[in-house]
């Protein structure tokens, strides 16, 4: 059950007058929640005369470089000095989306080194990052919707910016399958009506984060349900796995994968589905489940990840194939428990 956050306003307060330059960090391989999320927080600060930057430790997806400033964010896999002169120069930190270190990947060092005072604004559970104030809220849909409520607050009424309202739906839509899964209670859609009354486009947003995919990501999505699936009937499991080789057949750009992992769970009788995405030196898996099935467990134990009860990330340090028989024996033990 959701907490009213009206309990973290006059310490985040405190933060925000103190500081000019912010910079607003969201986790590697940003998904619509990290990017809507730091963009609204962005928009909020810019509005507020503060001189906020965006980092992402890696790049955004093409079906969110529609959203306005998108192109203004700072991707530390390919602008590494840059991206480090911004964090040096900040006077605050605001981290969100993630609850632990390590999902900033690449920038994870770079963070850590720097001395600056640190917010983390985050809807998982268990947060394990070192940070001067932390604002966890696992009850909220996203942390989109949890950084409007804290806006709300702030402004004592609801907030009207539209780039700031597309932001926020942008992360709330996509953190729950537009809404059709995940954690999200009457006052989500209470908020919803209310970013409508505010001017929201929300028939616009659904088309350019839902029909703005290329022919070959269509392509690589039917090739992965006819060729690289297989369910696990026994253990309501079924996974799909795609080789670097299977991506670049199909010209994969960054976010072509988006909710792929969601589609083993429309079989009937499975509960559990797993995407395997071999990357360069590491396999990235996304884990979801239905019921009580704990995939954040699941990924914290087996899988160097974490997430929420439903859905969860990870990763192993091992070749695909070697990665799927691990898997396999993980899967049937923790089932069968």
């Amino acid at each position: 059950m959701r907490q009213s956050t009206g309990k973290y306003i006059n310490k985040l307060s405190d933060f925000l007058e103190q500081a000019e330059n912010i910079a607003v960090v969201c986790h590697t391989n940003p998904d619509g929640d990290a990017i809507g999320s730091m963009m609204a927080m962005y928009h909020y600060l810019l509005d507020k005369g503060k001189k906020p930057e965006m980092v992402s430790p890696s790049d955004l997806p093409d079906f969110l470089k529609w959203l306005n400033k998108s192109s203004e964010i700072f991707v530390y896999d390919s602008n590494s000095e840059k991206v480090a002169d911004v964090l040096a120069g900040a006077d605050l930190h605001i981290l969100v989306d993630f609850n632990s270190m390590s999902r900033t990947g690449s920038l994870e060092t770079e963070l850590n080194r720097q001395e600056k005072p640190r917010i983390l604004i985050d809807h998982h559970p268990q947060p394990d990052v070192k940070a001067d104030y932390i604002i966890s809220e696992p009850a909220f849909s996203s942390t989109a919707e949890l950084i409007y409520d804290l806006v709300s607050h702030l402004e004592k009424d609801s907030y009207r910016n539209p780039d700031f309202i597309e932001a926020v739906y942008t992360g709330m839509m996509t953190d729950t399958g537009n809404f059709s899964f995940g954690t999200y209670d009457g006052e989500t859609m209470r908020i919803v009506g209310a970013l409508l009354e505010n001017g929201l486009r929300k028939d616009y947003i659904t088309d350019m984060v839902y029909d703005n995919f290329s022919a070959g990501r269509m392509r690589l999505k039917g090739f992965a349900l006819a060729e690289r699936m297989v369910v696990m009937e026994d253990i309501s499991t079924a996974y799909i796995y795609l080789s670097r080789d299977d991506m670049n057949r199909f010209n994969h750009a960054v976010g072509d994968t988006e909710g792929f992992v969601n589609m083993p769970l429309s079989i009937a009788g499975i509960k559990i589905s797993v995407l395997f995405l071999e990357k360069d030196d590491h396999l990235k898996l996304s884990l979801r489940s239905k019921g009580d099935f704990s995939v954040n467990d699941l990924a914290r134990k087996y899988f160097n990840g974490g997430g929420h009860l439903n859905a969860a990330g990870g990763r192993l340090e091992m070749p695909l194939h070697d990665g799927i028989k691990y898997f396999e024996s993980i899967i049937r033990k923790e089932v069968n428990k």
